[in-house]
């Protein structure tokens, strides 16, 4: 009977763990934050309302044609 009791009790334990680490992880996940200070060229995240980080706004390349590239060629 005590292996079995003792058995339940690691399933238990292990259970629990597995909540509270998976509660932490959706709690730690990077949410968006709007930084007035920085403008609209910063890109703002804080993480388990603790830690902010901020980066430049990354810009969309500008895409050019073929046509563009090619020099025209004299006869």
């Amino acid at each position: 009977m005590t292996i079995s009791r003792l058995s339940l009790k690691a399933l238990a334990i292990t259970v629990a763990v597995a909540a509270i680490a998976g509660a932490a992880l959706l709690l730690a996940r990077p949410q968006p934050v709007d930084s007035a200070v920085l403008g609209a060229d910063w890109e703002c995240t804080q993480t388990a309302f603790v830690l902010t980080t901020c980066a430049p706004r990354a810009t969309p390349a500008v895409e050019t044609s073929r046509k563009d590239l090619i020099r025209p060629t004299r006869g």
